[in-house]
């Protein structure tokens, strides 16, 4: 096919609708692995691809690595240091470097680019997060095409964890993507590793990534010069699907296939119009479905946003009331317990503890007990009921963990006593609290308020 005469197709299914676009480039995409020098070819094809969808109407986003590795070619390094300063130098070298060779090949077509640098600081204070989208929001409208990083030079998160494949994901959302292309080694996820096992099946869509994983082996662990692998990648798609972006995974060297991806779901949807029970089947690459019910922006910032600085473990009354249908905000006397230490307007995790019917298990003694040794006798009943840690959500408090502590189990009248002041009578308002398991019987809760239990 032709993309140039293909009208885009959002996630929804409308035809004759652009739609918003985030693509994201991981460093062997960009780089060489043993010469570090750019892939000019590959590069060439992506930008030639991008303007292709500017053209069609669409708006693009770039996420792109490569920092680092461009940086030492230019610093003659022979290997990705070790050390978090020298990778952070190797980045602040590269950075300009990566951004001159975007402006030079866009340039060629007369596209305008921006760059964007973020680090999880700036996501975390809701004013810097929302600049940020009013940022994007009016490059876009301008026509232009941001090209987005990580700062590395002075946030360690991306070079720890994931080759920038979450801060695609947030960026996803940030613009309110329709689609996030994840370009990789492979064409789309297998089943096994396909370069071990032949016997390997490509997976073409996926609707539940829980059930994904408990399915296929993921444990990639990346390129010699990235540090993302398989893993992230579909972190991303699970925080990205969350918002309502369907999330693709293909193949960076052949980035021209972002346009055969969206023929492809125009045509499956220009055919639902005949036959409104046809499956989607496509052949390139594997998509991760949005879901239906997307996350509204502030909750899936207080998710995905913010860093988790502590931990709130609520009772029985305080988990009906939070995960409940009508959803109440959480008040100290629903707090049995603080962990960490945080300031007020910072996030922190919602746990709790249950009873669950174990399966049957060995408890050796330790780690060196042989078989048959008489502490194989020692086993967990299948059935028997333990208690375990269910985390239910995150929230953005109103006080800080010290106070909490003072006025956890009180009622909201006693916190003017207790602390001489009062912000509010919620610890967590129910708008800034963000509920992930719903599948909970707060009656197998095993927390209790002992103030409670005296009256």
């Amino acid at each position: 096919m032709d993309p140039s005469n293909n009208t885009a197709t959002a996630t929804g299914g409308e035809s004759s609708k652009t739609f918003s676009i985030v693509i994201k480039l991981g460093t062997s995409s960009i780089c060489d692995e043993k010469t570090f020098f750019p892939r000019l070819s590959n590069l060439s094809l992506l930008v030639e691809t991008v303007v292709r969808l500017r053209s069609q109407g669409h708006k693009v986003v770039v996420v792109s690595s490569g920092a680092v590795a461009v940086g030492m070619r230019r610093m003659n390094l022979k290997r990705r240091p070790k050390h978090l300063p020298q990778v952070q130098a190797a980045a602040a070298v590269g950075q300009g470097r990566l951004m001159a060779l975007y402006d030079e090949l866009f340039g060629q077509f007369d596209q305008p680019i921006a760059q964007i640098l973020l680090t999880r600081d700036n996501l975390a204070e809701r004013a810097q997060y929302l600049n940020a989208c009013n940022t994007f929001r009016e490059l876009l409208n301008f026509g232009v095409v941001p090209i987005v990083n990580e700062n590395d030079t002075v946030s360690h998160a991306e070079i720890r964890f994931g080759d920038n494949d979450t801060l695609s994901a947030i960026a996803a959302g940030m613009v309110g993507a329709d689609y996030l292309f994840l370009l990789t080694d492979v064409d789309c996820l297998y089943t096994d590793n396909p370069r071990t096992n032949p016997d390997a099946k490509p997976v073409r869509v996926v609707k539940d990534i829980a059930k994904l994983k408990e399915e296929v082996t993921v444990s990639s662990p990346g390129s010699a010069l990235g540090t993302g692998g398989m893993v992230t990648k579909l972190i991303a798609a699970d925080l990205a699907t969350a918002v309502g972006c369907t999330t693709v995974i293909t193949n960076g060297k052949h980035p021209e296939k972002i346009s055969e991806i969206i023929d492809e779901v125009t045509a499956y949807h220009t055919a639902l119009h005949s036959d409104p029970l046809l499956e989607f089947a496509p052949t390139l690459g594997t998509h991760f479905i949005a879901k239906p019910n997307p996350m509204v922006d502030r909750k899936w910032w207080i998710l995905h946003g913010l860093a988790t600085n502590g931990a709130l473990y609520l009772d029985a009354g305080a988990v009906r009331a939070v995960v409940g249908k009508n959803r109440s905000s959480l008040f100290a006397v629903g707090i049995v317990r603080v962990e960490g230490t945080f300031v007020a307007q910072q996030a922190v995790r919602l746990v709790t503890v249950m009873r669950r019917a174990a399966a049957a298990a060995a408890v050796p003694s330790s780690e060196d007990e042989e078989p048959g040794s008489s502490n194989e006798d020692l086993r967990i009943g299948e059935g028997e009921e333990v208690e375990v840690e269910v985390e239910i959500g995150k929230g953005l408090v109103n006080y800080s963990s010290h106070d909490i502590q003072r006025i956890q189990g009180c009622r909201s009248s006693e916190i003017v006593d207790l602390l001489g002041w009062m912000d509010s009578e919620t610890v967590i308002h129910r708008d800034n609290i963000v509920v992930t398991n719903t599948q909970i019987d707060w009656r197998q809760v095993v927390l209790r308020n002992p103030n409670l239990s005296r009256e």
